[in-house]
């Protein structure tokens, strides 16, 4: 955390594995997430927010999870760039974004997923 006050600069530097990151960069799904990702990447919420309201991101599919509040929300943000949303029991949004042909080779993982079900 960094401080200017008056012209000063005042500071503190941290350093903490980021929420999702195991704390050797590499980024990881949650664990109620029933598929891995080989690429994936943390944004933060108001660059994921701010991608997933523009008008070329393009809503693909939504699912609810059965036994707990999460919502996984998937988008097509370029022509081979997905972002996937996640909502947490607590109303949190998580955002990662992944290559299409990643997504979809683990897709039917979430669609045998007895504790997820597809939002018609």
């Amino acid at each position: 955390m960094f401080i200017i006050d008056n012209d000063r600069f005042q500071g503190m530097a941290t350093h903490s594995p980021p929420s999702g990151d195991d704390g050797t960069g590499d980024v990881t799904l949650p664990s109620v997430v029933p598929f891995e990702l080989p690429h994936v990447s943390r944004l933060s919420w108001e660059l994921g927010s701010r991608v997933v309201e523009d008008d070329h991101s393009t809503p693909i599919s939504e699912w609810d999870h059965t036994g707990r509040p999460w919502t996984l929300s998937v988008f097509r943000v370029t022509s081979a760039t997905c972002l996937v949303r996640l909502r947490t029991p607590v109303g949190r949004e998580r955002f990662y974004g992944t290559a299409e042909i990643d997504l979809e080779s683990v897709r039917p993982a979430l669609d045998d997923a007895p504790s997820w079900h597809r939002r018609e």
